[in-house]
């Protein structure tokens, strides 16, 4: 596998919550994007990122909470923007695997890094940050329906 470590600053997004199914159409991300162009963000000045904030495997997945999320630059006017929240992204320590196929397919991605690569390696996941999904493409755009992400795991050494 094709995992890199970076550092991440801490970044602010403007993002819209949906409560249900990862694996449901998500309408949250075409209300984000119509909004983040009626607003002048969008790549490479700005970039949209995906957080799935439950595990289905613990959480029944009608209830699963997932943000899309645009990058918004320093000093944004916050004041009377609808149905869109703002939130601060922590930075630190993060493992990046590219990402390139079905968008089902994430689901494998994320067993191998949880499963397999985390365990075995001498890093634990940092819970106190998010898993963050940063969108490359729009798979409806791509020839083949794929999605092309950078999906950012927050990690901290083991504790020994």
């Amino acid at each position: 596998m094709n995992i890199v470590f970076k550092q991440l600053p801490e970044t602010e997004v403007a993002f819209i919550r949906r409560t249900g199914s990862y694996f449901e159409p998500q309408e949250h991300w075409g209300k984000l994007i119509q909004w983040a162009t009626e607003h002048n963000l969008y790549p490479p000045s700005s970039q949209f990122i995906g957080m799935s904030l439950d595990n289905p495997n613990f959480v029944e997945s009608h209830e699963c909470r997932h943000d899309a999320c645009v990058t918004i630059p320093e000093n944004f006017d916050k004041a009377e923007n609808g149905e869109i929240q703002f939130k601060t992204v922590e930075g630190g320590q993060y493992i990046v695997h590219p990402f390139y196929d079905r968008p089902k397919k994430l689901k494998d991605l994320y067993e191998y890094i949880f499963e397999k690569w985390l365990p075995e390696s001498e890093y634990a996941m940092d819970e106190n940050r998010i898993t963050l999904e940063f969108n490359l493409n729009n798979p409806d755009e791509d020839f083949d329906g794929k999605s092309k992400i950078d999906l950012y795991v927050p990690i901290k050494n083991r504790d020994i």
